[in-house]
């Protein structure tokens, strides 16, 4: 059907995922390029076009069959404008993507920050399916999130709004990459589990924790904590199980705040499963204000994986 497809763009700090989105949140084409963000934006946004070219290619179609274009970016977005005001991982201040992107497609063009993609496209196409209200928290090098109200990503009234994971957990805590202190980025992010693991280690060389990272501090990741604790090691299930508490209690202030139908779990420690969502359905069931008696949103891992940016992108408006 003649103008019915969208261009959904994911522009992460190494590769820039660019799909081509069916009216059924299909990926019909879909092509990538890295983003090398050392060079200038202006380069980078000739990539990220080309990427969109080439994903039209693969998928046997030309920009006259799309309505629209998305992207979604790291970092402070100007949704109104379609501006990057920052991004760490591009190295990127006040840069006009909308406009920049709008120079080689003749068609509506929105931007807003990856992590509110990911959000939109698991409520259009993944995990929350169906529902119209629900946050995502992404688990990564930092923590970021996503908020979906009435079906709609929720902005705030400025650019730099719904960072969950820059609300205080801890005062006076663990250093937060923001400058802050305890932060539940500094708590609840893949970083910070590998940073307590190791703690863990140093104090407990004996440990199967420290055997699964062979005792070189520089081996362990995120999934080591979590092998360990499955297999019955103390000092293991000591990481996890407060790497899961300290994830709850971000997850029942959201919960608190907006009471989504839905809270989402997405990056590499969700693939943890249940074994990280069932303890964490019970914990906020305990604590979330209302307690069993108030209505308890649903905590699931996310599914789209990668192309949740590019899907969620594709449905803006």
């Amino acid at each position: 059907m003649a103008n019915s497809y969208r261009i959904g763009i994911d522009i992460g700090g190494t590769g820039i995922k660019a799909g081509v989105i069916d009216t059924e949140n299909q990926i019909v084409g879909r092509a990538s390029r890295p983003t090398g963000a050392d060079r200038s934006w202006q380069a980078v946004v000739q990539d990220i076009i080309g990427a969109a070219q080439d994903a039209l290619q693969n998928a046997n179609l030309t920009q006259e069959a799309c309505v629209s274009l998305g992207a979604g970016c790291p970092g402070t977005i100007d949704a109104k404008t379609g501006t990057v005001v920052y991004s760490n991982n591009l190295h990127w201040k006040q840069v006009p993507l909308a406009k920049g992107l709008t120079s080689a497609f003749q068609m509506p063009v929105h931007v807003s920050n990856d992590a509110n993609c990911a959000a939109l496209g698991e409520v259009c196409a993944g995990a929350a399916k169906g529902f119209q209200n629900a946050i995502l928290f992404t688990l990564g090098t930092g923590v970021g999130s996503g908020i979906i109200l009435d079906g709609k990503i929720f902005e705030g009234g400025g650019p730099g709004g719904a960072e969950f994971g820059h609300t205080l957990l801890v005062e006076n805590g663990e250093p937060c990459t923001c400058g802050r202190h305890g932060c539940l980025e500094s708590y609840a992010s893949a970083t910070a589990l590998i940073r307590d693991a190791k703690r863990a280690v140093q104090k407990h060389p004996e440990s199967l924790l420290a055997a699964l990272c062979e005792g070189d501090l520089s081996r362990m990741d995120g999934r080591i904590p979590f092998q360990a604790a499955r297999k019955g090691d103390s000092t293991g299930k000591q990481v996890v199980d407060a790497y899961i508490r300290h994830l709850a209690n971000g997850i029942v202030d959201a919960v608190n705040i907006f009471r989504p139908e839905m809270v989402l779990i997405s990056g590499g420690i969700s693939k943890e499963g249940t074994f990280l969502t069932n303890p964490l359905n019970e914990l906020v069931k305990k604590d979330v204000f209302g307690g069993e008696d108030s209505f308890l949103p649903q905590i699931r891992a996310a599914q789209l994986g990668n192309d949740a940016g590019m899907i969620g992108a594709a449905n803006l408006t």
